[in-house]
């Protein structure tokens, strides 16, 4: 890794930030990172132990003068997204993240950086690590598997933290203030398919849509970018409506909380619909173009005919089905709140669509701050699925976080900003799925807020961080420590 980034200021930050994505850490494959931070608070001779989910809790005493102040609890995620670029060669089971410097963004090398949330885990390293950061007695908590299920803030019980007020560090502009977010829940709908024999005289083509930004499900669901599983299946629906188009395989999407960015088709045509469909195809792209071109506009749909054509495909009732009900399901806003300005209330992603061995998979993340309003969509998408006769899945619901507008420790953080920068912070809700509501179920007198540097295209390999944005961030981080306020 480049010296360049160790050499960022404040160093305390970007040192520990490079030390920990040398360790792969992955949702759900966890246990080298663990393994680290347990070994690192460990070795700086502090109260370290590890909850029988994964979590890790490290306690470190007041600063002198301090011993009098409210008990703090610093919280990030320990997981990362995993996505890549198609032609980057990466092994995020094994490899450590390569990172560079592009002006004032610190970026990855065709993958995602983990700044989300590493850059939180570092600053908790570097204040636990220091000797001459004044601050309260601290509880720092790294959670497990945020990304792909909250288990480890849902498995964090009652009575192992002592601390008044947590201060989460996961959120992505450094001018807003988070008091609340959307909670989420898993939709997923499955159902079997037989293949039937390809046809003498048909040709076999797969169609690839890449290119795409894609993002974070929930802070870019308004963006109107686009979904290649969507943008996909609108092309097989015009080519078995027009040509008979039969699906042999489909593979789009990967992780539940990404926009999808790239989506594959391998599908048959009648030969003697070839050279009609090839110019159909063209002029349907170039609508679709034309609608992206201001937010995608290195969107690439691309058509090649194989030399291995596919010898079976999806039976025709069920392939139809299929493409209707994707068609139908919806995907990005559902509705925004009525309550506040500009924030998403309720959204679905279209995360995952695998056709394939007889088997068709659909799995979506639906996410709202209102928890009856989250259910209406679910149901309607399930609704949706079941007309095909998919069997659907609604798992793994978290809540959303109320926001408290009477919060003693949103005062405090309001006034360090106004101070430090001239001007009041954006106090917000976000569409995004933070912890401190699911921590707030075990934890319910515990007063919470959400900040973080200013991050870009968090869950793609377009993620970056700003270099005088975590300097501003640290600053306003070190002043909130001293600022907390006397227990009563």
């Amino acid at each position: 890794m480049s010296n360049e980034i160790r050499n960022l200021e404040p160093k305390a930050l970007w040192n520990k930030f490079a030390d920990l994505n040398a360790v792969p850490r992955p949702s759900k494959k966890e246990a080298r990172v663990i393994a680290f931070i347990k070994g690192f608070g460990e070795t700086l001779g502090l109260e370290t132990l590890v909850d029988e989910v994964g979590n890790v809790i490290i306690k470190k005493t007041a600063t002198p003068g301090l011993e009098n102040r409210k008990t703090v609890v610093l919280q990030s995620h320990l997981d990362m997204v995993h996505q890549k670029n198609a032609d980057t060669v990466f092994d995020f089971d094994t490899q450590g993240i390569e990172m560079y410097v592009d002006g004032d963004w610190v970026r990855a090398k065709g993958t995602t950086l983990g700044a989300d949330n590493g850059l939180g885990v570092a600053t908790i390293m570097a204040i636990l690590e220091s000797t001459d950061i004044p601050h309260p007695a601290i509880e720092a908590l790294f959670t497990i598997d945020e990304e792909t299920g909250m288990t480890g803030a849902m498995g964090l019980k009652g009575g192992l933290l002592a601390g008044e007020i947590l201060l989460n560090l996961d959120t992505e502009e450094d001018n807003e203030i988070d008091i609340g977010c959307a909670g989420g829940v898993d939709v997923t709908a499955e159902r079997g398919y037989h293949v039937e024999e390809v046809a003498e005289n048909s040709v076999g083509y797969t169609i690839t849509v890449k290119g795409l930004n894609g993002g974070h499900s929930g802070m870019d669901i308004n963006k109107g970018l686009g979904n290649a599983n969507k943008i996909l299946n609108r092309l097989l629906f015009d080519g078995f409506e027009n040509f008979g188009l039969q699906v042999a395989e489909i593979n789009g999407g990967s992780l539940r909380n990404a926009i999808p960015r790239e989506s594959v088709a391998k599908i048959i045509i009648s030969e003697i619909f070839d050279e009609a469909f090839v110019f159909d195809m063209q002029e349907v792209i170039g609508d679709i173009k034309a609608e992206f071109k201001t937010t995608e506009p290195n969107l690439q749909i691309v058509i090649e005919k194989t030399t291995d054509t596919p010898q079976t495909v999806m039976e025709l009732g069920v392939q139809e089905g299929l493409i209707r009900a994707l068609y139908a399901a919806h995907n990005g806003v559902y509705r925004m709140s009525a309550d506040m300005d500009n924030l998403v209330e309720t959204s679905n992603n279209i995360a995952r669509v695998i056709v394939k061995d007889g088997k068709i998979h659909v799995g979506c993340l639906t996410r709202s701050s209102v928890e009856s309003s989250k259910f209406d969509l679910a149901n309607a998408l399930r609704s949706t699925f079941e007309l095909i006769g998919c069997e659907v899945t609604i798992s793994g619901s978290y809540p959303g976080w109320t926001p408290n507008v009477a919060s003693p420790i949103l005062e405090v953080l309001k006034e360090v900003y106004e101070k430090q920068n001239g001007e009041k912070p954006h106090v917000v809700a976000c569409h995004a799925g933070l912890e401190c509501g699911i921590l707030g179920t075990n934890y319910p007198d515990m007063d919470m807020i959400s900040f973080g540097p200013t991050i870009k295209g968090a869950h793609s390999p377009d993620e970056r961080a700003s270099i005088s944005s975590a300097q501003k961030y640290w600053k306003f981080v070190l002043e909130i420590l001293k600022k907390i306020p006397i227990k009563e």
